[in-house]
Protein backbone atom coordinates (compact mmCIF):
# COMPACT_ATOMS: atom_id res chain seq x y z
CA UNK A 1 0.00 0.00 0.00
CA UNK A 2 1.27 3.46 -0.58
CA UNK A 3 2.13 5.61 2.30
CA UNK A 4 -0.69 7.34 4.17
CA UNK A 5 -0.78 10.59 5.77
CA UNK A 6 -0.86 8.64 9.18
CA UNK A 7 2.47 7.07 8.21
CA UNK A 8 4.25 10.24 7.46
CA UNK A 9 2.74 11.71 11.24
CA UNK A 10 4.46 8.81 12.89
CA UNK A 11 7.85 9.41 11.10
CA UNK A 12 8.00 13.21 11.46
CA UNK A 13 6.95 12.24 15.41
CA UNK A 14 3.78 14.54 14.85
CA UNK A 15 0.00 14.48 15.04
CA UNK A 16 -1.85 13.71 11.84
CA UNK A 17 -3.89 16.73 11.87
CA UNK A 18 -0.33 19.11 12.02
CA UNK A 19 1.01 16.51 9.14
CA UNK A 20 -2.17 17.72 7.09
CA UNK A 21 -1.70 21.18 7.97
CA UNK A 22 1.58 20.76 6.35
CA UNK A 23 0.64 19.61 3.12
CA UNK A 24 -2.32 21.78 2.93
CA UNK A 25 -0.19 24.51 3.18
CA UNK A 26 -1.53 25.98 6.65
CA UNK A 27 1.19 29.12 7.94
CA UNK A 28 0.58 28.48 11.47
CA UNK A 29 2.89 25.68 11.66
CA UNK A 30 6.34 26.06 13.31
CA UNK A 31 9.08 25.82 10.57
CA UNK A 32 10.88 23.11 12.43
CA UNK A 33 8.10 20.93 12.36
CA UNK A 34 6.97 22.01 9.14
CA UNK A 35 10.95 20.99 7.43
CA UNK A 36 10.25 17.26 9.50
CA UNK A 37 7.07 16.22 8.26
CA UNK A 38 8.65 17.51 4.74
CA UNK A 39 11.25 15.23 5.37
CA UNK A 40 8.99 12.42 6.00
CA UNK A 41 6.97 13.46 2.73
CA UNK A 42 10.23 12.81 0.66
CA UNK A 43 11.54 9.84 1.99
CA UNK A 44 8.13 7.67 2.45
CA UNK A 45 7.45 9.59 -1.51
CA UNK A 46 3.81 10.20 0.19
CA UNK A 47 1.55 11.69 -2.54
CA UNK A 48 -1.41 13.27 -1.63
CA UNK A 49 -4.72 11.52 -2.40
CA UNK A 50 -7.11 14.34 -4.29
CA UNK A 51 -9.69 11.58 -5.84
CA UNK A 52 -10.27 10.56 -2.17
CA UNK A 53 -11.12 14.15 -1.47
CA UNK A 54 -13.84 14.46 -4.11
CA UNK A 55 -15.17 11.43 -3.01
CA UNK A 56 -15.41 12.53 0.65
CA UNK A 57 -16.36 16.82 -0.51
CA UNK A 58 -16.96 16.90 -3.94
CA UNK A 59 -14.90 18.92 -5.85
CA UNK A 60 -13.44 22.46 -5.43
CA UNK A 61 -14.40 23.82 -8.48
CA UNK A 62 -10.90 25.21 -8.88
CA UNK A 63 -8.20 24.22 -11.22
CA UNK A 64 -4.71 25.77 -11.26
CA UNK A 65 -2.34 26.83 -14.27
CA UNK A 66 1.26 27.12 -14.13
CA UNK A 67 3.53 29.03 -15.98
CA UNK A 68 6.79 30.05 -15.83
CA UNK A 69 6.46 33.53 -15.54
CA UNK A 70 3.33 36.27 -16.31
CA UNK A 71 5.46 38.91 -17.63
CA UNK A 72 5.77 36.93 -20.98
CA UNK A 73 3.03 38.12 -23.44
CA UNK A 74 2.87 34.68 -24.75
CA UNK A 75 2.03 33.49 -21.01
CA UNK A 76 -0.09 35.88 -20.45
CA UNK A 77 -2.54 35.43 -23.20
CA UNK A 78 -2.36 31.90 -22.94
CA UNK A 79 -3.87 32.53 -19.01
CA UNK A 80 -6.92 34.69 -20.61
CA UNK A 81 -7.63 31.35 -23.25
CA UNK A 82 -7.34 29.27 -20.74
CA UNK A 83 -10.05 31.26 -17.84
CA UNK A 84 -11.92 32.11 -20.53
CA UNK A 85 -12.44 28.03 -21.33
CA UNK A 86 -12.99 27.52 -17.82
CA UNK A 87 -15.47 29.80 -17.09
CA UNK A 88 -18.24 27.85 -18.90
CA UNK A 89 -17.63 24.90 -16.48
CA UNK A 90 -17.88 27.00 -13.39
CA UNK A 91 -14.36 26.41 -12.46
CA UNK A 92 -11.84 29.31 -11.13
CA UNK A 93 -8.75 29.42 -12.64
CA UNK A 94 -5.54 29.99 -9.98
CA UNK A 95 -3.01 31.06 -11.84
CA UNK A 96 0.78 30.08 -10.70
CA UNK A 97 4.46 31.68 -11.41
CA UNK A 98 7.22 28.88 -11.12
CA UNK A 99 9.71 30.71 -12.14
CA UNK A 100 10.69 27.45 -13.93
CA UNK A 101 11.72 26.25 -10.61
CA UNK A 102 11.58 22.49 -10.70
CA UNK A 103 11.10 22.02 -7.04
CA UNK A 104 7.65 24.50 -7.59
CA UNK A 105 6.67 22.42 -10.25
CA UNK A 106 6.87 19.18 -8.28
CA UNK A 107 4.72 20.46 -5.34
CA UNK A 108 2.25 21.64 -8.07
CA UNK A 109 2.06 18.29 -9.91
CA UNK A 110 2.36 15.99 -6.52
CA UNK A 111 -0.68 18.21 -4.80
CA UNK A 112 1.16 19.79 -2.25
CA UNK A 113 0.23 23.36 -2.38
CA UNK A 114 -2.21 25.40 -0.11
CA UNK A 115 -5.45 25.56 -1.59
CA UNK A 116 -7.42 22.61 -2.89
CA UNK A 117 -7.27 22.02 -6.85
CA UNK A 118 -8.95 19.80 -8.74
CA UNK A 119 -6.15 19.78 -11.11
CA UNK A 120 -3.32 21.58 -13.13
CA UNK A 121 -2.48 23.11 -16.73
CA UNK A 122 1.22 23.06 -16.27
CA UNK A 123 3.76 24.48 -18.66
CA UNK A 124 6.72 22.44 -17.46
CA UNK A 125 10.24 24.16 -17.42
CA UNK A 126 12.85 22.54 -14.70
CA UNK A 127 11.11 19.44 -14.03
CA UNK A 128 12.24 16.47 -14.93
CA UNK A 129 10.04 13.88 -16.91
CA UNK A 130 10.70 10.96 -15.16
CA UNK A 131 9.41 13.05 -11.97
CA UNK A 132 5.88 13.60 -13.18
CA UNK A 133 5.73 9.23 -12.75
CA UNK A 134 7.20 9.44 -9.30
CA UNK A 135 4.97 12.32 -7.90
CA UNK A 136 1.57 12.49 -9.64
CA UNK A 137 -1.32 13.47 -7.45
CA UNK A 138 -3.57 14.80 -9.58
CA UNK A 139 -4.93 15.18 -12.76
CA UNK A 140 -2.31 17.11 -15.37
CA UNK A 141 -2.25 18.32 -18.44
CA UNK A 142 1.06 19.56 -19.82
CA UNK A 143 1.53 22.34 -22.63
CA UNK A 144 4.95 22.47 -24.47
CA UNK A 145 6.67 21.77 -27.97
CA UNK A 146 5.61 18.45 -29.54
CA UNK A 147 7.95 15.44 -29.32
CA UNK A 148 9.75 14.66 -31.93
CA UNK A 149 10.86 11.02 -33.04
CA UNK A 150 7.04 9.66 -32.45
CA UNK A 151 5.79 7.24 -35.28
CA UNK A 152 3.70 8.84 -38.31
CA UNK A 153 2.44 12.72 -38.06
CA UNK A 154 -1.26 12.51 -37.30
CA UNK A 155 -2.89 12.91 -40.90
CA UNK A 156 -5.41 15.69 -39.18
CA UNK A 157 -4.37 18.54 -37.01
CA UNK A 158 -5.33 17.53 -33.32
CA UNK A 159 -5.11 13.69 -34.31
CA UNK A 160 -3.90 11.46 -30.63
CA UNK A 161 -0.24 10.38 -31.64
CA UNK A 162 -0.28 6.86 -30.85
CA UNK A 163 2.61 6.78 -28.22
CA UNK A 164 3.60 5.67 -24.80
CA UNK A 165 3.45 9.27 -23.84
CA UNK A 166 3.35 7.78 -20.01
CA UNK A 167 7.43 6.53 -20.90
CA UNK A 168 7.95 10.07 -21.68
CA UNK A 169 5.87 12.43 -19.31
CA UNK A 170 3.94 9.88 -16.30
CA UNK A 171 0.64 9.33 -16.00
CA UNK A 172 -0.35 12.98 -17.31
CA UNK A 173 -1.78 14.22 -20.84
CA UNK A 174 0.22 16.44 -23.14
CA UNK A 175 -0.40 18.95 -25.51
CA UNK A 176 1.63 21.14 -28.03
CA UNK A 177 2.92 22.17 -31.67
CA UNK A 178 5.67 20.20 -33.45
CA UNK A 179 8.14 23.37 -32.85
CA UNK A 180 10.84 21.90 -35.00
CA UNK A 181 8.84 21.59 -37.45
CA UNK A 182 7.84 25.02 -36.93
CA UNK A 183 11.03 26.13 -36.57
CA UNK A 184 12.10 24.76 -39.98
CA UNK A 185 9.15 26.42 -41.65
CA UNK A 186 10.09 30.16 -40.58
CA UNK A 187 13.84 28.86 -42.03
CA UNK A 188 12.80 27.98 -44.77
CA UNK A 189 10.51 30.91 -45.47
CA UNK A 190 13.46 33.22 -44.71
CA UNK A 191 15.81 30.66 -47.53
CA UNK A 192 12.85 31.04 -49.97
CA UNK A 193 13.33 35.04 -50.06
CA UNK A 194 16.98 34.47 -50.94
CA UNK A 195 18.16 34.72 -47.81
CA UNK A 196 21.79 32.23 -46.69
CA UNK A 197 23.52 33.73 -43.56
CA UNK A 198 20.35 33.00 -41.08
CA UNK A 199 21.42 33.61 -37.43
CA UNK A 200 19.39 31.69 -34.90
CA UNK A 201 18.78 33.63 -31.71
CA UNK A 202 17.49 31.83 -28.33
CA UNK A 203 19.17 28.54 -27.58
CA UNK A 204 19.42 28.29 -23.81
CA UNK A 205 22.43 29.53 -22.12
CA UNK A 206 21.89 28.88 -19.01
CA UNK A 207 20.81 25.62 -16.77
CA UNK A 208 17.38 27.27 -15.44
CA UNK A 209 17.00 29.33 -19.02
CA UNK A 210 13.84 27.60 -20.71
CA UNK A 211 14.87 24.93 -23.13
CA UNK A 212 14.56 24.72 -26.98
CA UNK A 213 16.09 22.11 -28.36
CA UNK A 214 13.44 21.83 -31.04
CA UNK A 215 13.64 24.97 -32.42
CA UNK A 216 17.30 24.89 -32.90
CA UNK A 217 16.93 21.25 -34.20
CA UNK A 218 14.45 22.82 -36.90
CA UNK A 219 16.08 25.39 -37.66
CA UNK A 220 19.43 22.78 -38.77
CA UNK A 221 17.36 20.60 -40.82
CA UNK A 222 15.85 23.68 -42.60
CA UNK A 223 19.67 24.57 -43.47
CA UNK A 224 20.90 21.09 -44.48
CA UNK A 225 17.66 20.72 -46.70
CA UNK A 226 19.15 23.51 -48.09
CA UNK A 227 22.45 21.98 -48.79
CA UNK A 228 23.85 24.82 -46.08
CA UNK A 229 26.14 23.95 -43.55
CA UNK A 230 25.22 25.65 -39.53
CA UNK A 231 27.86 28.63 -38.84
CA UNK A 232 28.47 28.61 -35.34
CA UNK A 233 29.03 31.88 -35.63
CA UNK A 234 25.47 32.64 -36.15
CA UNK A 235 24.08 30.28 -33.55
CA UNK A 236 23.49 33.02 -30.27
CA UNK A 237 22.35 31.49 -27.05
CA UNK A 238 20.63 33.83 -24.36
CA UNK A 239 20.25 33.71 -20.84
CA UNK A 240 16.32 34.84 -21.08
CA UNK A 241 13.57 35.71 -23.74
CA UNK A 242 13.01 39.30 -23.42
CA UNK A 243 13.45 42.09 -25.38
CA UNK A 244 16.63 42.91 -24.01
CA UNK A 245 17.92 39.37 -24.35
CA UNK A 246 17.38 39.64 -28.40
CA UNK A 247 18.89 42.70 -28.24
CA UNK A 248 22.33 41.86 -26.63
CA UNK A 249 22.14 39.05 -28.76
CA UNK A 250 22.58 41.01 -32.35
CA UNK A 251 25.24 43.26 -30.16
CA UNK A 252 26.58 39.78 -30.05
CA UNK A 253 26.83 39.02 -33.64
CA UNK A 254 27.83 42.18 -34.68
CA UNK A 255 30.97 42.23 -32.34
CA UNK A 256 31.73 39.18 -33.84
CA UNK A 257 31.95 40.41 -37.24
CA UNK A 258 29.22 37.48 -38.27
CA UNK A 259 27.81 38.61 -41.73
CA UNK A 260 23.85 37.85 -41.97
CA UNK A 261 21.14 38.43 -43.67
CA UNK A 262 18.10 37.10 -41.38
CA UNK A 263 17.63 35.88 -37.93
CA UNK A 264 15.16 33.82 -36.78
CA UNK A 265 13.84 34.03 -33.04
CA UNK A 266 12.86 31.31 -31.13
CA UNK A 267 10.39 33.81 -29.37
CA UNK A 268 8.56 36.84 -30.31
CA UNK A 269 10.25 39.17 -27.60
CA UNK A 270 13.66 37.93 -28.84
CA UNK A 271 12.77 39.38 -32.23
CA UNK A 272 11.08 42.67 -31.15
CA UNK A 273 14.74 43.29 -28.86
CA UNK A 274 16.36 42.11 -32.01
CA UNK A 275 14.44 44.92 -34.41
CA UNK A 276 14.98 47.43 -31.92
CA UNK A 277 19.39 46.93 -31.88
CA UNK A 278 19.50 46.55 -35.58
CA UNK A 279 17.39 50.05 -36.32
CA UNK A 280 19.46 51.49 -33.64
CA UNK A 281 23.05 50.06 -35.69
CA UNK A 282 21.18 51.55 -38.63
CA UNK A 283 20.19 48.17 -40.50
CA UNK A 284 17.31 47.66 -42.36
CA UNK A 285 14.43 45.58 -41.71
CA UNK A 286 14.18 43.52 -43.45
CA UNK A 287 16.11 45.08 -46.48
CA UNK A 288 19.25 43.99 -45.09
CA UNK A 289 18.36 41.76 -42.43
CA UNK A 290 15.03 39.80 -42.24
CA UNK A 291 13.61 38.95 -38.96
CA UNK A 292 11.13 36.21 -38.04
CA UNK A 293 9.83 35.39 -34.46
CA UNK A 294 7.79 32.37 -32.58
CA UNK A 295 4.73 32.45 -30.84
CA UNK A 296 2.12 35.52 -32.53
CA UNK A 297 2.54 37.69 -29.71
CA UNK A 298 -0.28 41.10 -30.00
CA UNK A 299 2.70 43.21 -29.88
CA UNK A 300 3.98 41.91 -33.49
CA UNK A 301 0.97 42.79 -35.12
CA UNK A 302 1.73 46.83 -34.07
CA UNK A 303 5.31 46.70 -34.01
CA UNK A 304 7.13 48.50 -36.89
CA UNK A 305 7.50 46.76 -39.00
CA UNK A 306 5.09 44.65 -38.17
CA UNK A 307 6.52 40.60 -36.96
CA UNK A 308 6.59 37.71 -38.95
CA UNK A 309 6.09 34.83 -36.77
CA UNK A 310 4.79 31.44 -36.42
CA UNK A 311 1.37 31.20 -34.58
CA UNK A 312 1.09 28.00 -32.41
CA UNK A 313 -2.58 28.54 -31.80
CA UNK A 314 -2.49 29.25 -28.03
CA UNK A 315 -6.35 29.56 -28.21
CA UNK A 316 -6.83 26.41 -29.08
CA UNK A 317 -4.03 24.23 -27.13
CA UNK A 318 -5.50 26.28 -24.22
CA UNK A 319 -9.55 24.70 -24.73
CA UNK A 320 -8.20 21.00 -25.67
CA UNK A 321 -6.16 21.40 -22.53
CA UNK A 322 -9.26 21.98 -20.15
CA UNK A 323 -11.51 19.86 -22.25
CA UNK A 324 -8.72 16.91 -21.82
CA UNK A 325 -8.78 18.00 -17.87
CA UNK A 326 -12.69 18.00 -17.66
CA UNK A 327 -12.31 14.24 -19.07
CA UNK A 328 -10.34 13.26 -16.33
CA UNK A 329 -12.27 14.96 -13.55
CA UNK A 330 -15.95 13.90 -14.64
CA UNK A 331 -14.40 10.21 -16.09
CA UNK A 332 -12.41 7.52 -14.66
CA UNK A 333 -9.30 9.07 -14.71
CA UNK A 334 -7.62 5.75 -14.00
CA UNK A 335 -8.73 4.22 -16.63
CA UNK A 336 -7.90 6.48 -19.30
CA UNK A 337 -4.21 6.61 -21.13
CA UNK A 338 -2.28 9.02 -21.57
CA UNK A 339 -2.83 11.37 -24.16
CA UNK A 340 -0.85 13.80 -26.37
CA UNK A 341 -2.30 15.77 -29.42
CA UNK A 342 -0.80 18.39 -31.45
CA UNK A 343 -1.76 21.23 -32.51
CA UNK A 344 -1.25 22.73 -36.05
CA UNK A 345 0.64 25.81 -36.35
CA UNK A 346 0.99 28.49 -39.04
CA UNK A 347 3.38 30.38 -40.45
CA UNK A 348 2.37 34.28 -40.75
CA UNK A 349 4.62 36.47 -43.15
CA UNK A 350 4.58 40.08 -41.96
CA UNK A 351 6.71 42.81 -42.80
CA UNK A 352 9.70 42.13 -41.06
CA UNK A 353 10.46 39.88 -43.77
CA UNK A 354 8.54 40.50 -46.74
CA UNK A 355 8.90 44.65 -46.52
CA UNK A 356 5.83 47.10 -46.67
CA UNK A 357 3.32 46.74 -49.75
CA UNK A 358 3.49 48.99 -52.44
CA UNK A 359 1.06 51.19 -52.29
Amino acid sequence: MPPGLKDVAARAGVSIKTASNVVNGYVHVAPETRARVQAAIDALGYVPNPAARRLRGGGSGVIALAVPELRSPYFAELAGHVVETAAPRGWTVLIEQTGGRGNRERDLVAGLRRHAIDGIVLCPVGLATGELTRRHGIPAVLLGDWTRGVPGPPRRPEDQVPVAAQARHGPVDHVGIDSAAAAAEATRHLLRLGRRRIAAIGASGRPDAMPRPQRLAGYRAALAGAGLVPDPLLAVAVRGQGRSHGAAAIEELLARGADFDAVFCFTDLLALGAMRALYEHGVDVPGDVAVIGFSNIEEGRYSTPTLSTIDPDTKRIAEIAVDMLAERLTGNAAAIAPREIRVEHRLLARESTLGRPQL
